[in-house]
């Protein structure tokens, strides 16, 4: 069966909605003591924020699409049988939340059949938000301002473009720190405005190329759609499209080629 638009439609804004009011839970606990960091079996930090936040997205989903799935970060999968399968990170750069770093993410991804369809950047403590679904285009807000398209740069050389990314020692732990060096030094600037932030970036015009060697599948789903939808690209290190090569690529399509050059000699070297 195809995709049917007015579903897709309905779900979208759910997604939008839902993402607004979980990100403004996470302003109640955003530069406050009132939460302890935890640590999960992969080390990387939890907190009372990440849950609720989750939660809530939980909820509004089987209220308004009890026949779908959901899979989030924090509580795994719960089955469906609609075809259509939710793909929740209540807050992507946790790191970044718990420093008081205003650089996290609310992300909603909606799959249907295996193939992200639609996607949100909720951005709560800077008032931004990106969404997009098949075949509507990709859409930018900031605060009270009318919405208005996003869409890449014309950019077409990483020489005069911005090259941001997540973690530079991750690079490292994949002994890819190589592909790092190299990317900077083509880059016009390298800055490490990461996680989904960097993604929203390059979605708006404003950078050329996230990337991030070590990612989940709740980090890229609602990226995919984001992306492409404003006139760009999201791919693995070998340029396939996929919500779920453990890597992410996020360019404007213009530098793909040139990032991919060093990118895919690492990645068929492995």
């Amino acid at each position: 069966m195809g995709l049917d638009s007015r579903a897709l439609t309905a779900r979208l804004e759910v997604a939008r909605s839902a993402a607004r009011e979980a990100g403004q839970l996470t302003l109640q606990y955003f530069r406050s003591a009132r939460y302890v960091v935890e640590r999960k079996a992969d080390d990387s930090p939890v907190t009372i924020a990440d849950r609720e936040a989750e939660l809530l997205l939980r909820r509004r989903i089987a209220q308004e699409f009890p026949q779908d799935a959901i899979v989030g970060e924090e509580f795994g999968h719960q089955e469906g049988t609609s075809g259509f399968r939710w793909i929740l990170d209540p807050i992507d750069g946790t790191k970044s939340f718990v420093c008081g770093v205003p650089l996290y993410g609310t992300l909603i991804g909606v799959e249907y059949e295996q193939r992200s369809v639609a996607g949100v950047i909720e951005m709560p403590a800077l008032g931004e938000s990106l969404y997009a679904a098949e075949g509507g285009g990709a859409w930018y807000a900031h605060g009270d301002d009318p919405v208005r398209a996003a869409r890449v740069s014309s950019c077409d050389r990483l020489v005069d473009g911005l090259f941001v990314t997540t973690q530079i020692d991750l690079f490292e732990q994949r002994e890819a720190g190589q592909v790092f060096w190299d990317l900077q030094r083509r880059a016009a600037t390298t800055r490490t405005w990461g996680d989904c932030y960097g993604y929203l970036l390059v979605a708006t015009g404003r950078a050329e190329l996230m990337l991030d060697p070590v990612m989940s599948v709740w980090d890229a789903a609602a990226l995919q759609p984001v992306l492409e939808e404003a006139g760009g690209t999201f791919t693995d290190w070998r340029g396939n499209r996929s919500i779920y090569h453990g890597e992410g690529l996020g360019t404007n399509g213009r530098v793909l080629s040139e990032v991919l050059s060093l990118t895919r000699a690492f990645a068929t070297s492995r």
